[in-house]
C-alpha cells in the first residue's frame, strides 16, 4: 500500500509541474493580478506588398512555452494560437495569461490551422505565384512567403511582447532590361518562369529553418510581376549542383531560356539581370547580386 501512495503522489506532482506549463484553449479561473499575454508583430524591416507591412485580417500562430522544455505541437502554453490583426492590435480567441516562469514565444505567417510537427511542419510554396489575393486568401506569392519569429527569455510582463519576423524562404527577382539590339519598347506582359526547383519543405518552427523535401518532384514556378519590368518569385532555399534551364521569360510568344547552377539561400534575395535580344540565343544574364532580407 505504501508503495502505491508513493506512486499516486509521485504523479500527481507530475500532473501539477505540467500544468503550471500548459494552458488548453478553454479559458482556465485567472488569479487575481495574472497579467495577459499582448504580442506586437514586428514586419521583416520593411513591408510588404502594400507597403504598410500586416494587413487587417492577416493572423499568424503562436506557441509560447517554458524555457527549459522543447517547443512541441501540443502541451505548451500557448499551443498554435491564432492572433488576428484588427489595424491596430493582434487579439486572441481568447484571453492569454503569463503564470510565472521564464518563457519563449514563437510565432510564424500565413498561418496553419493544423500543426502536427513543430521540427518537420510541412510546407510548400505556390507553383502559380501571380494570382491575387481573393477575400482572407492570400494570393500565391504572398502565400509562399513564410515568415517567421521567436523571442526568448520572456517573464510575466504588462507590456507587449515585440516578436521581430524575418523571411525563411529565398527569392529570385528578374529584371528584364533592354539589349542594344532589341527594337522596340521591353514589353509589359511577358510571363517569367522559374524552372527546375522542389517547391515542397519542412519546417523547423522552433529554429526558423526550411529544409527542401529530399525526395521532392522539381517543378516550375510562375513569378508575379512586381512593375512593369520586374519579376519575383519565392523559392524553397536549396541547391542546383547541375547546370538546368533556370530562368524563362516568354515574350510576344518567343521563349527566352537562361541555365545554370544555383544556391537559393535562405532569407536572400537573389537579383538577376535578364537583357533581351532581339535573337533569344543572344539574351545575356547578369547576376545582380544578393540582398539578405527584402522590403516585399
Amino acid at each position: 500500500m505504501k508503495q502505491h501512495s508513493l506512486i499516486l503522489a509521485c504523479l500527481a506532482c507530475l500532473l501539477l509541474a505540467m500544468q503550471s506549463c500548459s494552458q488548453t484553449d478553454a479559458p482556465e479561473p485567472v488569479a487575481t493580478g495574472a497579467k495577459p499575454m499582448r504580442f506586437v508583430m514586428d514586419y521583416p524591416s520593411a513591408t510588404r506588398v502594400t507597403d504598410t507591412g500586416f494587413e487587417q485580417g492577416d493572423s499568424v500562430g503562436v506557441f509560447v512555452a517554458c524555457d527549459t522544455l522543447p517547443l512541441e505541437p501540443g502541451g505548451n502554453v500557448v499551443n498554435n494560437e491564432a492572433l488576428s490583426f484588427d489595424g491596430s492590435n493582434w487579439t486572441a480567441r481568447h484571453t492569454l495569461y503569463w503564470d510565472d516562469g521564464t518563457y519563449n514565444a514563437y510565432a510564424y505567417y500565413p498561418y496553419h490551422r493544423q500543426v502536427s510537427s513543430t521540427d518537420d511542419l510541412p510546407d510548400t510554396v505556390a507553383l502559380d505565384q501571380s494570382t491575387s489575393a481573393t477575400g482572407t486568401t492570400p494570393g500565391g506569392y504572398e502565400a509562399s512567403d513564410l515568415l517567421w519569429a521567436r523571442t526568448t527569455g520572456i517573464k510575466a510582463t504588462a507590456d507587449p511582447v515585440h516578436l521581430q519576423f524575418s523571411h525563411i524562404m529565398s527569392k529570385v527577382t528578374i529584371r528584364l532590361i533592354k539589349g542594344e539590339d532589341y527594337e522596340g519598347d521591353l514589353p509589359t506582359d511577358a510571363v517569367v518562369y522559374i524552372h527546375n526547383t522542389v517547391p515542397a519543405a519542412t519546417v523547423d518552427l522552433s529554429a526558423g529553418v526550411v529544409t527542401k523535401t529530399p525526395k521532392g518532384t522539381r517543378a516550375t514556378i510562375k513569378a508575379r510581376q512586381e512593375s512593369g519590368t520586374i519579376y519575383s518569385a519565392i523559392i524553397v532555399p536549396q541547391k542546383l549542383a547541375n547546370s538546368v534551364p533556370l530562368v524563362e521569360v516568354v515574350v510576344k510568344g518567343v521563349s527566352y531560356m537562361y541555365e545554370s547552377k544555383f544556391v537559393f539561400k535562405p532569407g536572400t534575395n537573389h537579383l538577376i539581370n535578364l537583357i533581351l535580344s532581339d535573337n533569344p540565343e543572344q539574351a545575356k544574364i547578369e547576376i545582380g547580386g544578393e540582398i539578405e532580407g527584402w522590403n516585399q
